[in-house]
């Protein structure tokens, strides 16, 4: 085996073994590759020279500093220090002059021999700074209230400044609880006291307080009740003896029922038994009886005397609410209204609220008077919506006159049977027939007649004959105007009893 020849070289002025270089072994080159691949003839180097070589092959220096700029950043005169250092050596000293310093050196710095071979070592990282032991210290036991209390673990002082602490946060956790609780509800206030005002409201004589105040010992409200049936209504106390006006489809299941029971409740809530006096289905007016001594009477007045837009009270009690008052006016007077297919009042039209159980109550004047019984509403939801219509009292005070003397009413009769009919430039009732030996026919009055008029009141449809016909008394002769064949007669009839 043949030995490697040894290319180290004996230590430098350092003493460090310096690695020389090894032979280079070139073999003989080929003259025709030579000849293809060598540089032309008189180029010595793989670069062509640059523009910017002088000739001597040097790069062309740069301008000189500014005089400033070099005396303010240049080193001092004499320093010949260069500006990088070889690795290792120490600050501030002059460099030695040694042109063959190994790559390598036992000052570290991060060179390595190139010769050496590679090896995985330990990440390179700073040294770890060592750092001083921590104390743990291990947590005492905990002492129960028991133990604090009675375990003779606290001194006395101790124990005082513990007590006073606690005594402190519950003063302090009181007083904040005060003022949280004092300012949280700003809705309530202990501070404030509501006084009544000396009375100051005016009621002068004739206003609805006064009125009605007046009137509602009058007005009473009526029970009736057969059997599993039963039904609830107003009336009006119109005589001392105890007579009390109402409608008759108030009482009707009472007229000839013998086992009804019928009541009337007055303001003050006494409760007395009534008797029917009498009924006429074809006004809807009825009396009854009460056995009351001295009872407040309604004061009786003149329905001829009212004027439209005249103020008016109603009093009576609507679904059972008793001594209940509205007011309104007076819509219109001499309203034929057919409530049923025989039944047709001629009405005081009101915007006073009635509801069903006002229903023979009372409808006042302004000044407490008894005008009209109210009996009927136009309505599309069973409830008020300003049409009411009350029987006149002029009317009604001659009907309970009859019935509380004898117990039945007999009204004035013409004899025919009429229709509506309405013309170009006139409307009435037209004759269907005449029954025999009426006051009809005995004034000549002829299927066909369009009666126009009776008396003083115009006939614009059969509802208003109805009424007309019935405010007149038996055996009075009454002017009847008529169209007959286009031409306009008038007849005196004298009517007679139905």
């Amino acid at each position: 085996m043949s030995q490697q020849p040894n290319h180290r070289q004996p230590p430098n002025a350092r003493g460090h073994n310096r690695l020389g270089p090894r032979p280079l072994e070139q073999p003989p080159v080929d003259p025709a590759q030579a000849a293809a691949f060598g540089r032309p003839a008189g180029v010595d180097s793989a670069f062509a020279p640059r523009a910017d070589r002088e000739r001597n092959g040097s790069f062309t220096l740069v301008a000189p500093p500014p005089e400033a700029l070099a005396k303010a950043f240049s080193r001092p005169p004499g320093n010949g220090e260069l500006l990088q250092r070889p690795p290792g050596d120490p600050g501030g000293a002059a460099p030695v002059a040694d042109p063959e310093q190994p790559l390598w050196a036992d000052n570290g710095g991060g060179w390595r021999d190139p010769t050496a071979g590679a090896a995985l070592g330990p990440p390179a990282v700073a040294a770890e700074e060592k750092s001083e032991p921590v104390v743990v210290r291990e947590a005492g036991a905990r002492l129960s209230a028991r133990e604090l209390l009675f375990g003779r673990r606290l001194s006395t002082s101790g124990a005082l400044a513990l007590a006073g602490i606690v005594l402190l946060i519950a003063a302090v956790g009181g007083v904040v609880g005060r003022l949280t609780a004092e300012d949280g509800n700003v809705l309530t206030s202990s501070g404030v006291t509501l006084s009544p005002v000396s009375p100051g409201v005016e009621r002068p004589p004739g206003s609805v307080s006064d009125v009605a105040k007046r009137v509602l010992p009058s007005v009473v409200s009526i029970e009736v009740v057969l059997g599993d049936k039963g039904g609830t209504g107003s009336g009006v106390v119109i005589d001392g003896q105890g007579y009390v006006l109402t409608n008759n489809h108030v009482v009707d299941m009472a007229v000839n029922a013998q086992a009804a029971k019928v009541e009337a409740i007055f303001s003050d809530g006494s409760r007395v038994p009534a008797r029917v006096v009498g009924a006429d289905p074809k006004t809807d007016l009825a009396v009854i009886k009460v056995e009351v001594r001295n009872p407040t009477v309604a004061q009786v007045g003149r329905s001829a005397d009212l004027q439209v837009g005249d103020a008016v009270i109603a009093v009576g009690a609507p679904h059972g609410l008793a001594g209940t008052v509205t007011t309104g006016i007076v819509s219109a007077k001499n309203r034929a209204i057919r409530l049923d297919t025989d039944l047709v009042i001629n009405a005081i039209q009101t915007d006073a609220a009635i509801n069903p159980g006002n229903s023979g109550g009372a409808l006042i004047d302004s000044r407490g008077a008894l005008i009209g019984i109210n009996t009927a509403i136009y309505s599309t939801s069973k409830g008020s919506i300003g049409l009411g219509f009350a029987i006149p009292m002029d009317e009604a005070t001659q009907i309970a006159q009859s019935l509380i003397r004898t117990g039945s009413v007999k009204h004035a009769d013409l004899g025919v049977d009429a229709k509506s009919v309405t013309a170009d430039t006139s409307s009435g009732a037209q004759v269907q027939n005449v029954r025999q030996s009426s006051a009809a026919a005995a004034a000549g009055i002829q299927e066909g007649d369009v009666i126009t008029r009776v008396g003083d009141r115009a006939i614009a449809n059969a509802d208003d004959l109805v009424v007309a016909v019935r405010q007149r008394k038996i055996d009075e002769t009454v002017p009847v105007q008529i169209v007959r064949q286009g031409r306009q007669l008038t007849l005196n009839v004298t009517l007679k009893s139905d």
